[in-house]
């Protein structure tokens, strides 16, 4: 499949091979894909149709009682769900098995399959999802949120009653130490990676088993299917992994040096969650002694992390504020995984860096293994899908995954995509990379020349082509406007953009406190794909600097809009120059900061020093008449918090941003043409 860059002229040609594939395609045959189809063209309609028609059995049965003891005795609690007959009985035929392992409580999982399955107000939820759209009205950000459950991402996150219906048997686990496993929460560490793999074990040596098995979760659970699959178990055969994750301390644990709100009210409410006990059986719990053994367990560790996390935030003396060997046990070790995966993410998720990472680490080839990265967040994955010309729901693509991979059915998934994305500005396209062919290096720098287009910023300056021909220091301070911002969205997982444009589409307000440069109008629309790097030389009046970065697309009308973000304490500067990008030129593309202990450096006071910040990896078009803009803050909270000793180092935080023609300040990125 050849991959051509978006254009207008492009998606024409596109629009007109899927009515031509539509008309000529016998039914029910295996087609090759239209150049660039997202949709999956006519295989994809046929997958939906095996979804939404009737099913091979009428019925589920579900045990909410199950237990899967583990090597070292801890029993790990689960929910077994298996095809059924018009009675509710379970079919003994043995079929596939799909595992999801969850820290969020099978009570809450059967709780929203529950809801979502009763009689009147489940049709009604799901309908209303697909039917309600609020785009372009003040319900946009809203309605972008409750479309989630029509892009089907509830079906992979937890029992999806269609799959097992069409002949597999699926497995739903508290993850040990949480829901109403035994055992201490150890956070995607060794002993639970130990036990995804002899729970997939169990699962394939079960009578309803036919030994095939088969991974899918969203988020925690995508992560861990990823751990998992890196093991090589003998009886995994493929994995669906929705927002997962491969360097956590990167993507939202300590993202340039900084932790983020988070995950301290992700641990509150994993390690809430994980008081409420089994409600399916709590008499035959109570006899077995397992309620017993389950109280100790919680007493024993009542708030997983949050006391070492309070203690590093306030005093630096955890070493889970740095990068650390902790982390390094639980990143996925993607380029181990052999069996055929289909991960999708987003531009703006909490894992942001792992949208495209991920993929591009795995060794599989190009079919065995698939992306999908959509513009939006960590809550809203697959709002949208099964649009005219966007992708197919995640449930669809699971079936149609797990189909080929599992049963081997020819239905031709592995000639969709492989590399899926929403074109930040332009529309969905489908191709073989990421980047995106066509690109090259292109670099603009900041000067302070007016661009007239941001007077609303704190200072408003240009970027160009050639770098400042003078000298001159901006300050620049910690402030409110970041509150109402596309970076808290993207720390609240999404759910801040049903507040309004201001923290989504429209940057405008955040961009009061900060330093705004921006490109003249474009003359012709330009792409830009991949990772950026932004070259800063910046000084602090005390010995520790905190700064925020986004780079925009800027409307004709003066809406900017976010398409990517990163952060950097001056202190976490020094590079890892083995692990960073670098083009055929020696051009520093993405930064890779070792974030230790031991490689912080010190911050002179109210001396110029340079540093890079990495941003996260996106694709957008930037049309004719439109502007790039770099933005630059001294801070951006909640997105990125500084723990209390950086805080007293810094000293009030009175930052410059230093334009000096000998050491000038600019952004490196891939495009496909200059931007100035």
């Amino acid at each position: 499949m050849t991959y051509q860059l978006d254009t207008p002229g492009r998606r024409a040609t596109a629009r007109k091979a899927r009515r031509a594939s539509a008309q000529s395609s016998p039914r029910g045959a295996i087609q090759a894909l239209p150049l660039g189809d997202p949709t999956g063209g006519a295989n994809a309609r046929d997958w939906r149709k095996l979804v939404d028609g009737k099913q091979r059995y009428p019925r589920v049965n579900i045990d909410r009682s199950a237990i899967i003891t583990m090597s070292d005795g801890i029993r790990l609690r689960a929910t077994v769900v298996r095809p059924a007959n018009r009675f509710g009985q379970a079919i003994t035929t043995p079929y596939p098995v799909i595992v999801n392992i969850n820290p969020y409580n099978r009570a809450v999982i059967g709780g929203i399959d529950k809801t979502l399955h009763a009689p009147v107000i489940g049709h009604a939820i799901s309908s209303a999802s697909a039917a309600i759209d609020g785009t372009g009205t003040a319900l946009e950000g809203l309605t972008q949120l409750t479309r989630t459950v029509a892009g089907g991402a509830l079906d992979v996150f937890g029992i999806n009653r269609n799959l097992v219906r069409s002949g597999y048997a699926q497995v739903i686990v508290d993850v040990r130490g949480t829901g109403a496993s035994q055992g201490k929460w150890q956070i995607l560490g060794t002993r639970e990676q130990q036990d995804s793999v002899e729970v997939i074990d169990w699962a394939a040596t079960q009578a309803w088993s036919n030994g095939k098995v088969g991974l899918a979760g969203w988020s925690y659970s995508a992560i861990n299917s990823l751990q998992a699959a890196d093991k090589r178990p003998p009886a995994l055969g493929a994995v669906f992994a929705i927002e997962g994750c491969d360097d956590i301390v990167r993507d939202i644990y300590i993202t340039g040096g900084m932790p983020s709100a988070f995950i301290p009210v992700w641990l509150s409410a994993v390690n809430l969650l994980k008081w409420v006990p089994n409600p399916a059986t709590p008499v035959r719990d109570l006899v077995r002694g397992d309620t017993a053994r389950w109280l100790r367990d919680r007493i024993k560790s009542p708030a997983t992390e949050l006391p070492s996390l309070a203690w590093g935030f306030l005093t630096a003396r955890d070493d889970r504020i740095f990068d650390d060997p902790y982390f390094d046990e639980r990143d996925p070790k993607v380029d181990q995984i052999d069996v055929p995966t289909f991960t999708v993410g987003a531009w703006h998720d909490l894992f942001g860096h792992s949208a495209t990472n991920v993929y591009n680490r795995l060794k599989v080839a190009p079919g065995r293994k698939q992306v999908i990265v959509g513009d939006g967040y960590h809550l809203d994955v697959g709002s949208g899908f099964d649009g005219k010309f966007a992708p197919p729901r995640l449930d669809v693509l699971e079936r149609a995954w797990f189909d080929r991979w599992l049963k081997d059915t020819e239905n031709g998934v592995e000639h969709y995509g492989p590399v899926t994305m929403m074109q930040q500005g332009g529309s969905w396209t489908s191709g073989e990379s990421f980047p995106r062919p066509g690109v090259s290096t292109q670099q603009v720098f900041l000067t302070s020349t007016t661009s007239a287009s941001a007077p609303h910023s704190h200072f408003d300056g240009s970027l160009d082509s050639n770098a400042t021909q003078r000298f001159s220091s901006h300050s620049v301070r910690p402030n409110r406007h970041s509150i109402a911002s596309r970076d808290t969205s993207q720390v609240t997982a999404g759910a801040t953009i049903a507040l309004g444009k201001s923290f989504s589409v429209d940057a405008r307000a955040q961009e009061r406190g900060g330093l705004s440069f921006s490109t003249a109008p474009l003359t012709d629309s330009v792409s830009i794909s991949g990772s950026m790097n932004l070259h800063l030389n910046v000084e602090t009046s005390g010995h520790e600097g905190i700064w925020a970065v986004t780079v925009n697309d800027v409307a004709p009308d003066g809406c900017s809009t976010v398409l990517t973000n990163g952060a950097l304490t001056v202190s976490n500067r020094a590079i890892d120059e083995t692990q960073s990008t670098y083009d055929d030129n020696g051009v520093l593309i993405a930064a890779h900061h070792y974030l230790t202990r031991e490689a912080k450096l010190p911050v002179p006071a109210d001396r110029p020093v340079e540093i890079d910040v990495d941003l996260v990896p996106t694709d957008a078009i930037i049309e004719a008449g439109h502007r790039l803009r770099v933005d630059v803050y001294a801070a951006s909270v909640p997105r990125y918090l500084t723990v209390i000793p950086d805080l007293v180092k810094a000293r009030g935080r009175h930052q410059r941003l230093v334009l000096d023609p000998d050491q000038p300040s600019y952004l490196t990125l891939l495009a496909s043409a200059p931007l100035t």
